[in-house]
């Protein structure tokens, strides 16, 4: 939880009671800014002392401090907002890299923060710079999408004009300036983190005699997707015709994928009996 404004923390305590069933399986971890956990002279910490224990741990964090969890390593960000303790977060992954801004006015800082993030998500309430005093405006989010180059940028956090000028018209606009890609988020939206990562970029079915490998993707404890690479055979020169029928198609197909579906073909054109043709295969 990045601060304690009640639009970003208000439902805090409601979700650690619901998923540690009130407190009878102790579950979860919370990263948060000092603001969130702790009293201060203007005001009470939003997470409450009833729900902070059924908790497995909580984490304060400021800007510049790292945390591993798992897989994952958590560095808070700088911010300037009008709550001091405000943090960003840059999520590090075996797979991804991912910035979230949180709520924070333009200094040049925050782009050497954002470098190297394969998806960046920024809350932009504003359209006009004189509108964002403390928070980014869509000209702040062209001039960050730009230098940090992301392979997605997530615009969120729309502010009254921005839903009135039309969010998609403006994150248009946004995408034209910078050529990245760039979406308006809305609510329930779901995005798969992995597309975007550097390691993912398309493949085509480009196949050499040196170079014949494929692709084995497999399911990792975390539901993940590993690519692993290991030596194929050498193809027959039925599967190499089959390879050279489906390289003319427009859309890329995975190799083994694409021998078995010319196998399947071959079992529906048969005049055999299929038991016949199982007990071949076999």
């Amino acid at each position: 939880m990045s601060h304690s404004h009640l639009n970003h923390s208000n439902d805090i305590n409601a979700v650690i009671d619901a998923m540690t069933y009130s407190g009878m399986d102790k579950n979860g971890v919370l990263v948060a800014s000092k603001a969130v956990v702790n009293d201060n002279e203007k005001q009470k910490a939003s997470l409450n002392q009833y729900y902070r224990d059924f908790l497995e741990r909580f984490i304060v964090l400021e800007a510049g401090q790292r945390v591993g969890i798992n897989e994952i390593e958590v560095l808070a960000l700088k911010t300037k907002h009008s709550e001091e303790n405000t943090i960003g977060f840059k999520f590090f992954t075996p797979y991804f890299t991912l910035s979230y801004s949180a709520d924070t006015k333009y200094f040049p800082e925050l782009i050497e923060q954002y470098k190297n993030s394969n998806i960046l998500i920024l809350n932009v309430p504003y359209v006009n710079k004189e509108e964002a005093k403390n928070n980014l405006c869509i000209e702040d989010a062209i001039k960050i999408i730009k230098e940090v180059k992301p392979r997605l940028a997530i615009l969120q956090h729309f502010g009254i004009e921005i839903v009135k000028g039309d969010p998609l018209y403006l994150i248009r606009e946004v995408q034209k300036a910078t050529g990245v890609q760039t979406i308006a988020a809305k609510d329930g939206m779901v995005i798969n983190p992995l597309s975007y990562s550097v390691d993912r970029g398309q493949r085509t079915l480009q196949i050499k005699p040196s170079e014949q490998k494929a692709e084995i993707k497999e399911e990792n404890e975390y539901g993940a997707k590993e690519i692993q690479e290991d030596a194929i055979e050498e193809t027959t020169e039925e599967q190499q015709e089959t390879l050279n029928q489906i390289s003319q198609t427009e859309e890329p197909l995975d190799v083994n994928e694409a021998i078995e579906t010319k196998k399947e073909e071959n079992i529906l054109e048969s005049n055999k009996p299929l038991k016949d043709i199982l007990k071949g295969e076999q």
